[in-house]
């Protein structure tokens, strides 16, 4: 089930005797963990009923004969168990083996456990190493044939654009901050993707700034780690709108932070090829920029695609090939080892945001 199923359920059904957390997202496993332990022990029981363990310090079998256990001080307990997938078998020689039913005790004794766990304890397994993706897909299958006892599962998944960007919605409007749509890509791309991350810098922002304040790019470059990286965002609008003050101030932002100027004239160049295909193929929307470019295998999220629409609504079909051009000739400057970088990034933002009639291009 997914975190939001997880809490809905929690609020309205009596608790499982034990549950599993898979996956490395570490926000909706936060939130997840607080309304456990709110809903399974009372304020003044917490401190005696909650146990943390670890499987790289104990065994699995040490932390059942601990939930077998009664206490005098906390009739109620919720047993925390960290690195659960520790307890799959090192080595496998057989299929069995690999499902962790030939290790001879992990598998078979949660499961009879589970056919008479105690009253009022409440098993949390927790297994934050492996991913839903690559090679970590085969892992998490083994864990949870491991753990196929344990009546409910939790899948932590990361967060995709779309939804780290509503996220970013809410956590502003609950701390009544106002994010334009610059200052709210600025700020997902900053904390990449991380919701943990980004929970964080909004709390920050909102202390700082104080309540019903807009957030501005200076705010963001001024108080979040790593924000100048997301300038390149803003000059890429700037230079979709042909603003030459605003694309050299971001330029110059990028520089006085000595970001890799190389790495941003490989975004500038993806985005104005995008841009193209999108002018060729007479996209005039966001909407219809994400459906045709999810088509074709390129991933496409409501920000960028707002961007290259813009870009290829300012720029004729001709203005964009001679840009994905000189963008080329000036990745090859870079190569060539040309002493200034900045000299070479400023050329092309003057020829970006010249006049068609009379762009060098």
């Amino acid at each position: 089930m997914s975190p939001e199923q997880f809490l809905a359920r929690l609020a309205k059904q009596p608790l499982a005797p034990a549950y599993l957390f898979l996956g490395q997202e570490g926000y909706q496993r936060r939130l997840c963990k607080e309304a456990l332990l709110a809903r399974a022990l009372p304020p003044e029981t917490r401190l005696e009923g909650f146990t943390h363990f670890d499987l790289e310090e104990i065994s699995l079998s040490e932390v059942l004969d601990d939930a077998r256990s009664l206490s005098l001080f906390a009739p109620e307990r919720l047993i925390w168990v960290g690195s659960a997938e520790l307890a799959l078998p090192r080595r496998a020689t057989s299929t069995d083996d690999a499902d962790g039913a030939g290790d001879g005790s992990s598998e078979s004794q949660l499961t009879a456990y589970l056919k008479g766990p105690t009253p009022g304890t409440v098993l949390v397994f927790d297994c934050s190493r492996f991913d839903f993706s690559g090679d970590d897909r085969t892992k998490l299958e083994r864990v949870e044939k491991l753990y196929s006892a344990v009546p409910l599962m939790v899948e932590f998944r990361q967060f995709t654009p779309e939804s780290i960007r509503f996220l970013a919605q809410e956590l502003a409007k609950e701390h009544r901050l106002r994010l334009a749509a610059a200052e709210l890509a600025a700020l997902t791309e900053a904390v990449g993707g991380d919701a943990n991350r980004l929970a964080a810098e909004i709390e920050k922002l909102s202390l700082f700034l104080g309540p019903e304040r807009t957030v501005t790019l200076e705010d963001l470059a001024a108080l979040v780690p790593n924000a100048a990286q997301s300038t390149i965002f803003t000059l890429v609008n700037a230079l979709a709108r042909r603003e030459r003050a605003g694309a050299l101030k971001s330029l110059d932002i990028l520089i006085r932070e000595r970001e890799y100027l190389p790495l941003a004239l490989t975004f500038l160049s993806g985005h104005f090829r995008l841009a193209l295909v999108a002018k060729e193929a007479r996209i005039s929307s966001a909407q219809q920029a994400q459906t045709y470019f999810q088509k074709i295998g390129v991933r496409m999220w409501r920000d960028r695609a707002e961007q290259v629409v813009a870009t290829a609504r300012t720029f004729d079909p001709a203005h964009l090939r001679r840009a994905v051009g000189l963008i080329y000739e000036t990745d090859k400057k870079f190569r060539e080892g040309y002493r200034d970088d900045r000299i070479v990034m400023e050329s092309l933002v003057l020829a970006l945001t010249s006049d068609a009639r009379h762009s060098p291009l």
